[in-house]
């Protein structure tokens, strides 16, 4: 049976067919499972997810037996005659589950997402051409996803996010259509959207403009006001930015009353993206309330991330000139979304390049400069995946890691809604491929990217038409010309034949010739003519690097280098390409040498003075790709399995512990595990206070995230589950939510191999807990009640108690506050039997917090009076003013606003040296309710506005609700 011959289809009720004969699965949990395999589009999915979907929260103790019967009946249905216990070729073992071989020849989800990419590498340059693979890929839809499935299997979040792939579709092809001036071909699916999705303001603004630019404007007015009354009926609120502009686009006399300058979604909605699909997290600043002045460029960050320059940067010039050609000469010149593809082996100067030529047209762009080394060709393998790299320059342009979406397609969107509209210099270092950049591309004119890479990037010149430009190795004049500068004039003129017998053995690569003028350079007097002698007798290889066309294998250049060093700083150089992060800092090396930082300090510099290693930031060391490689078979060379274990052993203990130290600091209520012992020639770093243990965990945080990753991966299962808990309180402190998913799933899968209860209760309250963060309810809930009945059977009272305040939480976000107050009593009861000071103090302020949102403001009091002494006498700032904020909170509800004032003020005074501008908000918000109760306008306003500006600066949703009462448009009295 050919491999085309069965054909699936999901966008709608689930069918499978061969040639003309529709083949129906036995049942609804197979329909279901089938449909899973199905919106997963050729991905596997795991036991664990299959089993949620089909039984939820109370699965038989048979459920995997029944999976593999639901699998071994899928196969006969699409492979009659199929040998018993063949896997066949459509359903496959995959990943720890299943996964269904499927591609957009057989099913009808990738055909609708390979005609979105379609759309989306021809919407810029013609809308009229993006148009008809997007109106093609709507009419593939035949209903919601899986129409037909129970509602339970139905809820599982995959379902949901294809259904949400629908509507951006829609919205991408309103914008196409409106822009080629042909809005009634997407009318129909706009209505079929919107009656689906009544109270989704994004695809009504986008019908409101669509319908005007048709003509039809009374209609599109009408639909206005009938989606403003349901969302007052229904959800107590107005209208948002977005449906506002909509209406105002509509009404704005001239041409666009009618439709022909009615541009699309994205006129209407600040931020949106060139597809008009609105971004998931803040892509500009609210539309600006009557009175107020629309905030400019100012109210971004300004990105400053290219690296130092180098002072003695020499060549290239005719390279320099044909990248400065692509650069506009002022500010204000228009076309500049340029990308300039850098390729060439490695050494040859790429990055070198690209810097220079950045820091030359720095001042261009004046909205900032973007950075990443993308570690493409790592050795290490530890290559900077997209949604890496976006979530960098998500965070550097102001965007809260809150804020940012699920998946790198939502990211990528969202990175360039935020550059829309401003000017950025974008440079993407050491990529892999073409692939491997896409997503960090600029959709925006205003901005310029430069990529470099070992691969011709072939790709990017075909597809988006970037220019390209190939560096080869440095001419005798060239490589004369470094030499020149780096050793001078007299040194060189003197010895002319040993220079270009220098030249010739570093065959023209600046590394090399980096590398030998900064030995020659450390030892004046020696003539050059020794200096090449050396070079010559040198002996060192470095295989994977030697060249085809040139007369000398460059990695002789580095044997060289590093056996002109002290034995102590060989040694630190072969043991530092062990390290699996992309960078590293001087404490980090010390405790891979087994060395006290005192005596590692001198090494390090010698290293870095001979540029073995660079300091490509202050206190942070890296490697050049050529000489990880090249340290790396030293090391394999020189040390036994056993010598670099231990020093792997050492380099995680070091951070394991420091973060542990970390973590007491910033959660001194939590109850990590008690690490084990250090092994010697391991100190942690001193961190003094929370303030340190942040700083600490920002500058490490690429690092601890790869750390955590070689730790599972190389059989220290134990050692990586203990550093992902220690990670939670800083995840949780910067709202780093993704990364947290991926380290908490790794020390689930950890937890799990050493197959014991109480380290897989932890692993799974940990990641259950981020999943709920994250809004994936209808997982974290079912994995927090497995962690109790884990801890409930070991008898751990403590972890009983934090997995009750979780489940608290996870009460409180389905609406069920008593629910929520059960849990936190439950897990009050337990802290106080296990004598945990710290734990009580936290959880008697939850059990005062949902006693006053139950309206039990005295009770409230009591608790929270309670937990505020212990908390005082603990040192604990920020639950201090946690607990002032209930305080005040029950005060103003019990008519008390003097008392709720103080409370207030306490809450903010210690939160102000904490740097917690979401939660100052929330309070200023408060306490503006609390002095318009007092009839005290002007200090309610006040308030309001401190509160309103921190709130934009997060770009946070409920600036919307603070600007209502700013407007009176709260419905309260008393505003202005």
């Amino acid at each position: 049976m050919p491999l085309e011959s069965v054909r699936f289809a999901v966008l709608g009720p689930v069918r499978v067919s061969r040639g003309e004969t529709g083949l129906e699965p036995a049942g609804r949990q197979e329909r279901a499972f089938l449909a899973l395999l199905l919106v997963a589009a050729g991905q596997p999915v795991g036991m664990d997810e299959i089993i949620d979907t089909l039984w939820g929260t109370a699965p038989p103790r048979s459920a995997v037996n029944v999976v593999r019967r639901h699998v071994g009946s899928l196969r006969r249905l699409l492979e009659p005659g199929l040998a018993a216990r063949a896997e066949g070729r459509w359903l496959l073992r995959d990943a720890g589950g299943y996964r269904l071989a499927t591609d957009a020849g057989s099913l009808d989800l990738a055909r609708f997402r390979a005609l979105r990419r379609a759309a989306e590498r021809t919407a810029r340059e013609s809308p009229e051409r993006a148009l008809g693979p997007l109106t093609e890929a709507l009419a593939l839809w035949r209903g919601p996803v899986a129409a037909g499935l129970p509602a339970a299997a139905r809820a599982h979040p995959a379902f949901d996010a294809v259904d949400r792939e629908r509507l951006a579709a829609v919205r991408e092809a309103a914008d196409a259509a409106l822009r080629a001036g042909r809005p009634a071909a997407v009318l129909p699916h706009l209505h079929r959207a919107a009656a689906a999705h009544p109270l989704d303001e994004p695809v009504r603004a986008a019908l409101i403009l669509t319908l005007a630019a048709a003509g039809r404007r009374s209609e599109a007015l009408a639909v206005y006001d009938a989606v403003r009354t349901r969302l007052a009926d229904e959800l107590g609120i107005d209208p948002g930015a977005e449906l506002r502009g909509a209406r105002e686009t509509v009404l704005r006399p001239g041409p666009g009353a009618g439709g022909a300058a009615v541009t699309g979604p994205a006129a209407a909605r600040p931020g949106a993206d060139a597809s008009g699909a609105p971004p998931a997290g803040p892509g500009g600043p609210p539309a600006p309330a009557p009175g107020e002045t629309p905030a400019g460029p100012s109210a971004f960050p300004v990105p400053a991330q290219l690296p130092h320059d180098i002072a003695a940067f020499t060549g290239r010039s005719g390279e320099l000139d044909e990248i400065l050609a692509l650069t506009p000469p002022d500010a204000t010149a228009p076309g500049t979304g340029v990308i300039s593809a850098i390729g060439g082996m490695a050494g040859v100067g790429k990055t070198t390049l690209a810097v220079h030529w950045a820091h030359r047209v720095a001042h261009r762009f004046p909205d900032g400069r973007l950075y990443v080394n993308l570690r493409g060709y790592d050795p290490s393998g530890a290559v900077m995946e997209a949604g890496e790299a976006l979530r960098g320059f998500l965070d550097a342009l102001g965007v809260p890691p809150d804020r940012i979406p699920h998946g790198v397609d939502a990211q990528a969107a969202l990175y360039r809604s935020v550059l829309a509209g401003r000017r950025i210099l974008v440079v993407l270092d050491n990529a892999r491929d073409s692939d491997h950049v896409r997503p960090l591309l600029p959709g925006s004119p205003g901005c310029l990217t430069v990529v470099t890479s070992r691969d011709a990037l072939s790709g990017l010149v075909a597809t988006h038409g970037a220019h390209s430009l190939t560096l080869r190795p440095f001419g005798t004049g060239q490589a004369r010309a470094l030499l020149v500068r780096r050793l001078g004039a007299e040194r060189v003129e003197a010895e002319p034949r040993a220079a270009d017998e220098i030249t010739e053995l570093c065959a023209g690569l600046p590394l090399a010739l980096a590398c030998v003028a900064a030995r020659a350079a450390a030892h004046p007097h020696f003539p050059l003519s020794a200096v090449a002698a050396e070079l010559r007798e040198a002996h060192g290889s470095l295989d994977a690097f030697a060249r085809s066309d040139a007369s000398v294998d460059v990695g002789t250049v580095f044997s060289w280098s590093s056996r002109r060093i002290s034995d102590a700083a060989a040694r630190l150089f072969r043991l530092l390409a062990l390290h699996p992060g992309p960078d590293f800092t001087l404490p980090a090396a010390a405790a891979l040498a087994g060395l006290p930082v005192r005596r590692t300090r001198p090494l390090l510099a010698e290293l870095t003075g001979l540029h073995l290693v660079t300091e490509h930031s202050p206190g942070r060391h890296a490697f050049h790709d050529l000489l990880r490689a090249h340290a790396g078979e030293l090391v394999e060379e020189r040390h036994t399995p056993a010598e670099r274990r231990a020093a792997l052993h050492r380099l995680h203990h070091h951070y394991l512990h420091t973060a542990h130290a970390a973590d007491r600091l910033l959660a001194p209520n939590a109850d990590p595990p008690p690490s084990p012992p250090a092994p010697e020639g391991v100190h942690p770093e001193p961190l003094a206070d929370d303030d340190r243990a942040l700083a600490w965990l920002t500058a490490e945080h690429a690092v601890l995230l790869a750390v955590v990753d070689h730790a599972a991966t190389t059989g220290q299962e134990r050692l990586a589950c203990h550093l992902a808990w220690s990670l939670e309180p800083f995840f949780d402190r910067r709202g780093h939510w993704h990364d947290a998913l991926t380290v908490q799933r790794t020390a689930l899968d950890a937890a799990r191999r050493l197959a014991e209860p109480a380290m897989e209760a932890r692993g799974l309250r940990g990641l259950a807990r981020i999943e709920g963060r994250l809004g994936l309810h209808d997982r974290s809930r079912p994995r927090l009640e497995e962690a109790l009945d884990l801890f409930t059977a070991l008898g751990d009272d403590t972890g009983r108690a934090h997995t009750h305040r979780s489940l608290g939480w996870e009460s409180e976000q389905h609406g069920d506050l008593p629910g929520a107050l059960r849990h936190n009593q439950l897990a009050l009861a337990l802290f106080r039997a296990a004598g945990d000071r710290a734990a009580q103090a936290s959880v008697l302020n939850s059990v005062g917090w949902y006693h006053a949102l139950l309206g039990e403001h005295r009770q409230a009091l009591t608790h929270c009076f309670e937990a505020l002494t212990t908390l005082q006498d603990l040192g604990d700032r920020y639950g201090q003013a946690a607990t002032w904020d209930s305080i005040g909170y029950a005060h103003q509800h019990l008519g008390r606003h003097p008392q709720a004032l103080l409370a207030y003020r306490n809450a903010l005074a210690l939160l102000g040296d904490l740097g917690a501008p979401y939660a100052e908000a929330d309070i200023l918000a408060r306490a503006g309710d609390t002095h318009r109760a007092m009839g005290d306008e002007d200090s309610a306003r006040a308030a309001w506005t401190e509160a309103l500006a921190l709130l934009k600066a997060l770009d946070h949703p409920d600036a919307e609700r603070v600007r209502a009462r700013l407007t009176g448009r709260d419905g309260q009295a008393g505003a202005c």
